[in-house]
């Protein structure tokens, strides 16, 4: 019997393929990054091919390392950076164009121009989301409307479009040869063409952003068997089991199944989902309202995310951009050589402001500079800033919710940042928690392709695995929490109102 589950994680800066065993203990890793193409400001690109080929490439390191064949694989979960977009040819199997990043914001006019007839909320009742640049709608129609013949192609029903987990699904199972064009309800719920309560496209939504409903996958649960990996790979006939958006896997891999339960996740963005169960919450606080998961044919559950755009994309700005520090981790060497952020915030509205502003004419800020201020400062302001953002996004869950949480689990990159992690707690003023296996997004795409075979018997199963590893309790007394907090706000309006008609 096959003992392991492959996990596929696409996201916005590597492709990992991570093998789990039954405990959801990591096996073996294989990880490879791909070139982040930036052609102008606010175009962030991928090439959609290399991103293949590295999948291709990281299945086989992490089989490797872990002296296992397709044999001992009972099935691949995909996970995936939910709202990039990519359109290809099914004929040839080239993208029409470079896969456009959830984080472009090209597509502004778009939004202004659909958001003429019924403002930003005109589609929100239906799909849980405001116009933004953010989603993949935009950036299909963006594709459409300035790539030659693409139009055409699309009409002609030979152009499809999937976000990266269709794209590597399709792949994967054989592409132009019969590979399937199915994405799941997590991903679909991301694209602002999907009515939340019937799990479908809907057809006056995509006639009004002028995309052919051809070009679309077909929706499906996050846990059921989708196809088989093709002949030539090097998991030949492995069933593809689970798919889950990579925010969704990262609370799914946190075992929060149930309503009120919560994860925060810490990567190139930060993203705070809270489980409101089957019932569909519509926020009134700048929240998103999305699909949290759906096993084969049971109800779906639903959630509430705050979406922050810039968080470990922070730290790489300081590395690649400024050169400030040389390797991520030295940010926090940096910082810890300050007591404090000298006054100095950093607002990193590099993409506009998400949520709960939602703000696309914000830009990047740092204030509070005086001549004290040196590199350790701003250190310690750009990790700072990941916490102000994600407790922004927590007081619109509580109001939402209407029910104050109690402690975060939080998982990602950055949770192995102790002095970040100590700032959360104390401007949360509650507990930050970290499972033992902080991999949760690939180890919740694992989840769903286990339950779907047997390899899991079902959620209690899940939940038994889960351990924690630490936790930080809040140490900052409540007048300077309020002071941070004041200062901070303050900065964020200094963000906003920098994009003009004339700004490029």
């Amino acid at each position: 019997m096959a003992d392991y589950i492959l996990a596929i994680d696409q996201g916005t800066t590597s492709s990992r393929a991570i093998i789990f065993d039954k405990k959801g203990s990591i096996i073996a890793t294989g990880q490879k990054e791909h070139e982040q193409i930036l052609p102008k400001a606010g175009w962030v690109e991928h090439d959609a091919s290399e991103i293949w080929r590295n999948v291709q490439e990281v299945i086989g390191l992490a089989l490797s390392r872990a002296d296992l064949t397709r044999h001992d694989i009972a099935a691949v979960g995909i996970t995936n950076q939910r709202e990039t977009a990519v359109v290809w040819d099914k004929t040839t199997g080239k993208p029409a164009y470079n896969a456009i990043v959830w984080q472009d914001t090209r597509t502004q006019a778009i939004v202004d121009r659909l958001a003429e007839d019924g403002g930003v909320e005109r589609f929100k009742p239906v799909v849980g989301l405001p116009l933004a640049t953010y989603f993949s709608g935009t950036k299909i129609a963006w594709i459409l409307e300035n790539v030659d013949g693409a139009r055409e192609k699309a009409e002609a029903g030979d152009l499809i479009f999937g976000t990266t987990d269709s794209w590597v699904l399709w792949n994967l199972t054989g592409g132009v040869d019969g590979g399937v064009h199915v994405t799941d309800v997590t991903n679909a719920s991301r694209t602002m063409f999907m009515d939340l309560e019937t799990l479908e496209w809907r057809d006056d939504i995509l006639e009004a952003f002028g995309v052919p409903r051809s070009m679309m996958p077909e929706i499906r649960s996050s846990s059921e068997v989708y196809g088989a990996a093709e002949d030539s790979s090097l998991l030949r006939e492995t069933p593809i089991a689970g798919i889950l958006g990579d925010q969704q896997a990262a609370t799914f891999g946190q075992a929060a199944f149930q309503k009120g339960e919560s994860k925060n996740t810490y990567g190139t963005g930060c993203f705070l989902i809270f489980n409101t169960g089957e019932e569909i919450v519509h926020s009134k606080n700048g929240l998103l309202t999305t699909v949290g998961y759906k096993l084969g044919d049971q109800p779906t559950h639903y959630a509430l995310e705050g979406s922050i755009a810039v968080t470990g994309s922070l730290i790489q700005w300081l590395r690649d951009q400024l050169g400030i520090i040389s390797s991520a981790p030295e940010v926090e060497e940096l910082a810890d050589k300050v007591e404090d952020n000298g006054g100095v915030y950093i607002v990193p509205a590099f993409s506009g402001l998400f949520a709960p502003y939602w703000r696309p004419d914000a830009r990047g800020a740092i204030v509070g500079l005086t001549r004290y201020a040196n590199k350790n400062h701003i250190a310690r302001a750009a990790l700072e800033a990941v916490a102000f953002q994600t407790r922004d996004v927590l007081d619109a869950v509580n109001a939402d919710a209407g029910v104050d949480l109690t402690e975060l689990k939080v998982d990602g990159g950055m949770v192995a940042n102790d002095a970040l992690m100590q700032f959360q707690a104390d401007v949360l003023g509650v507990p930050v928690v970290r499972p033992v296996v902080a991999e949760t997004t690939a180890l919740g795409a694992a989840y769903a392709a286990g339950l779907a075979v047997g390899f899991w018997n079902g959620l209690d199963d899940l939940s038994a695995n889960w351990q924690e590893d630490k936790r930080w309790e809040p140490s900052m007394d409540e007048a300077e929490r309020d002071r941070q907090l004041r200062l901070w706000r303050k900065a964020v309006t200094k963000s906003m109102d920098w994009v003009d008609d004339d700004v490029k």
